[in-house]
């Protein structure tokens, strides 16, 4: 098996079977070229199939002189997966980075939106537009619910569950969960639903889904990046920010407000209790105030 084969066929799976984004392949295909490129730079003739811990080791050590350890570690990731599909296809045997450790790198803490930042940037809709009280209803909902941007677009009117106070997510691996909505992101996505979504034309596959483009079908997550991109420049903001940072945004504010570690987990769909804990992280100067608040021995 030749290296653009093996390639070809990684990409074709991580759409097909692992349905990543375009963006995520892409990355992941940088990584292998990478390798091919140290290869063919030392003239080592050897196909994916045969190639030894040792050659990717002197890749690794090779690397580690020129990128950051981050980008290091993001590397042997993307490597160590290529080699586990080809395992899982039978092509090889043993995966030449097992034994491969991943640099110790610090934990990137998420960037966060103000509340003053997040009216700011919701202010910034243009609400004479049709589009503007969809796009205030997603970003209340991002924030209000603290989704990812993949649940948001999958959202169904039949998720909504607003006499209970809840919605259903459905998130990574197809895990659902109930997720508490507040009185203030019911109203401005039934807002949208009476004024902008029931006066559309929707496309026979949209019918249940509840954020809708012009055409009458589901939005995009790239749809959505743009908006929030675009809102950001508008209202000044010159973070940078994402849709995710509303799901940020939404964790770190509960915390600083005292909600429950374990709350915010169930909330945000972690698996771990340590993702969430990264959050507390954040803001070292509302953890203090909290203990000299409330503990004994705060004298």
């Amino acid at each position: 098996m030749k290296w653009q084969q093996a390639v070809t066929d990684y990409k074709h799976y991580l759409k097909i079977e692992r349905g990543l984004s375009e963006n995520s392949i892409a990355n992941y295909e940088l990584d292998i070229k990478k390798l091919i490129q140290w290869l063919d730079e030392n003239e080592i003739i050897i196909s994916p199939v045969s190639i030894s811990e040792e050659t990717v080791q002197q890749f690794i050590y090779n690397i580690a002189k020129a990128v950051n350890p981050r980008s290091q570690s993001r590397i042997i990731s993307g490597l160590r997966g290529f080699f586990n599909y080809l395992i899982f296809e039978e092509y090889r045997k043993t995966n030449p980075l097992e034994l491969i450790e991943s640099p110790k790198i610090g934990r990137k803490l998420p960037d966060t939106l103000s509340t003053s930042e997040i009216d700011a940037l919701i202010e910034a809709i243009d609400l004479s537009k049709p589009q503007g009280e969809r796009n205030r209803a997603i970003l209340e909902t991002l924030y209000g619910c603290g989704l990812r941007v993949s649940e948001a677009t999958n959202l169904k009117i039949s998720d909504l569950f607003f006499e209970e106070g809840f919605i259903k997510v459905t998130g990574k691996g197809d895990k659902q969960r109930f997720v508490p909505i507040g009185d203030t992101t019911i109203k401005y996505i039934e807002l949208y639903r009476m004024e902008v979504r029931n006066h559309q034309e929707i496309a026979p596959m949209a019918k249940d889904t509840l954020f809708l483009n012009r055409r009458g079908k589901a939005l995009t997550r790239a749809m959505i990046f743009t908006i929030v991109k675009q809102l950001a420049v508008k209202a000044g903001i010159h973070k940078t920010i994402s849709p995710h940072t509303f799901r940020h945004s939404f964790a770190t504010h509960l915390l600083e407000n005292g909600a429950d570690l374990r709350a915010i987990q169930q909330m945000l769909g972690h698996e771990s209790i340590t993702t969430t804990e990264v959050y507390t992280h954040i803001d070292k100067t509302h953890l203090t105030e909290i203990i000299n608040r409330y503990h004994p021995r705060k004298e």
